[in-house]
């Protein structure tokens, strides 16, 4: 499929775009020091792929790049868009993660973790109610198997009945991708762990 001109304009001003909140902007694309993330395969010929392996070794700017590349191929897929929405959450950019995840869910409203990442940038955001349903969601669609998932509706319910919840526990959400039907779960820490 050929993406139309507007549509990849839309994409670039987007990439183009930062937010100055710091959110999970901070973790960049360096791993903790000790930590190291794994490598990328340089035979990778499928950008969707090799997005997915930059997003796993913290390089998130070229995940992004990758993401871009990939919709020549495949269009804009629900995984895709969410795919994109999740980098720009890692780089901070909560404003067109929140865009992008928000088409996601619209194109797939089955995405599990869509409406994960979509809770996680509304929370970064401040948008309390707004997350819990996201989360709520996703939880619903996935039958209640993520711990992870369980973890962040949890936080966010917490944070709605109690407004001064410690902020540190922010720190605790997690981004979830499928690929492969395969969930590929962030940690704040910037490591992984695939399940």
């Amino acid at each position: 499929m050929k993406i139309r001109v507007g549509t990849l304009a839309f994409l670039t001003m987007l990439t183009a775009c930062q937010t100055t909140t710091g959110g999970l902007g901070a973790q960049r694309t360096e791993p903790p020091a000790g930590q190291s993330h794994p490598p990328v395969s340089r035979g990778a010929t499928d950008n969707l792929a090799l997005g997915h392996q930059l997003m796993a070794a913290g390089r998130y700017d070229q995940a992004l790049d990758a993401y871009i590349r990939a919709t020549g191929r495949y269009g804009l897929t629900a995984e895709l868009l969410s795919a994109m929405g999740s980098a720009n959450l890692k780089l901070g950019r909560l404003h067109e993660a929140r865009k992008l995840l928000e088409i996601a869910v619209k194109r797939d409203p089955k995405s599990v973790p869509a409406w994960n990442n979509l809770g996680v940038v509304l929370m970064e955001l401040g948008q309390d109610g707004e997350a819990r349903r996201a989360f709520r969601i996703a939880y619903g669609l996935d039958n209640g198997s993520s711990d992870l998932i369980r973890k962040n509706l949890r936080i966010s319910i917490a944070k709605m009945k109690n407004p001064s919840y410690d902020a540190d526990n922010n720190k605790k959400y997690s981004l979830v991708r499928r690929g492969n039907g395969q969930y590929l779960l962030l940690r704040a820490s910037g490591g992984n762990v695939e399940q």
